[in-house]
């Protein structure tokens, strides 16, 4: 195991964790935001934004899939 793979496992890892920090509070203050503008709408705001996070979700999975593929050679 080179260092260069486990340092690109962890970059790999950090980045997509950060990324879905960000994602999913731009996602989330959004829906609120819009709940606050059309209570009438909730129930499909809130649909949309549990599909949205699950999509967003699957990005540090896969990262961590990756990571897993680099610690393995």
């Amino acid at each position: 195991m080179t260092g260069l793979a486990l340092l690109g496992a962890g970059i790999a890892a950090g980045l997509a964790a950060i990324g879905t920090g960000v994602g999913n509070g731009m996602v989330i203050s959004k829906m609120l935001e819009s709940m606050a503008r059309q209570p009438e709408l909730s129930g499909q705001l809130r649909t949309n934004m549990f599909i949205g996070v699950g999509l967003i979700e699957a990005v540090p999975i896969i990262a961590i899939v990756i990571a897993f593929m680099l610690f393995a050679k």
